[in-house]
């Protein structure tokens, strides 16, 4: 992609097996509602962004090509790695240094409003390095001991849930890959680690993450009560 001033890219990490979901395939292809889930997530990103670039299994790059035809911005497909760091890290390689923002995004949330990905732009485009959406926690949080019981309570006023997509500047978050792969940190957490501030967006509830079966019976009784 040629260099062009205040340029955005997404990545979009998908090369998760889907063993949880039970859908016998890579998690990202499992339809929901007549589409896939990445290409419900992909929808949502490409009228915001100058391209797209997604990572996938080996062996699914022409399915995937297939899934995302005719979207609003070019599509890359890339392999992606053995973790989900290595798949972003996949991605970045894939996009022209010219990149100036990108957003980070789970394929696995097909029903993130654009509206919370249109905050993070923002965010970044008043001048913050790193920007992610979070949503409260509503549950009561207990730690527990190495016998099972309970040991106490967690203060949730100052914990949230963090979503995405996440976004960065794209020299920061190049940055932090290099730094360093830590297959347990998202990519703020990568960023973190350099000591560039992290700030937040409120997120949405619906924007909620697909891992289990549960999960697509609401999403499907979600998009039930759209239509």
């Amino acid at each position: 992609m040629p260099a062009r001033e205040m340029s955005v890219a997404a990545i979009v990490p998908a090369a998760g097996s889907g063993q949880r979901l039970g859908s016998g395939g890579p998690k990202a292809l499992h339809v929901l509602g007549g589409q896939s889930l990445l290409r419900r997530s992909a929808q949502m990103l490409a009228e915001l962004v100058d391209v797209l670039v997604v990572a996938v299994p080996a062996d699914h790059e022409a399915e995937v090509r297939h899934d995302l035809a005719g979207l609003p911005c070019p599509v890359l497909v890339v392999v992606g790695g053995a973790t989900r760091q290595h798949s972003v890290a996949a991605g970045l390689a894939a996009l022209d240094t010219g990149t100036e923002f990108v957003l980070v995004h789970d394929a696995a949330r097909p029903l993130m409003p654009p509206a919370v990905a249109v905050a993070v732009l923002a965010a970044l485009r008043d001048g913050l390095a790193a920007v992610i959406p979070v949503i409260p926690i509503a549950d009561t949080l207990k730690t527990l001991g190495s016998d099972g019981q309970v040991a106490a309570a967690v203060d949730r006023s100052r914990l949230v849930a963090v979503q995405t997509p996440q976004g960065f500047r794209y020299n920061v978050l190049a940055h932090a890959h290099r730094a360093g792969l830590d297959p347990l940190t998202d990519d703020a957490g990568l960023v973190e680690a350099i000591g560039v501030p992290v700030h937040t967006v409120p997120g949405d509830p619906v924007g909620f993450k697909i891992t289990t079966p549960y999960d697509v019976l609401i999403a499907e009784a979600l998009l039930a009560a759209r239509s």
